[in-house]
């Protein structure tokens, strides 16, 4: 599994995974709201956190730069 998460694209993801979050123990979102959002933050955090997007794989989307070999 090669990662295929450029740095940016990372940080976006867990900002969003934190925003959820914050929203979810304010109280800023509730019920089925609550739950769907939740686990799409912690399907962002997870992978940023293993820099590996499957559905990114699956489309051959890849905003990690090629590292440049000699």
């Amino acid at each position: 599994m090669k990662s295929n998460l450029g740095s940016i694209d990372r940080l976006v993801r867990i900002l969003a995974a934190v925003a959820i979050a914050v929203l979810y123990f304010t109280h800023a979102i509730s019920g089925t709201t609550a739950v769907i959002l939740i686990v799409i933050g912690l399907v962002l955090l997870l992978t940023a956190l293993i820099n590996f997007c499957p559905l990114y794989y699956l489309l051959g989307i890849r905003t990690r730069k090629k590292s440049i070999q000699s």
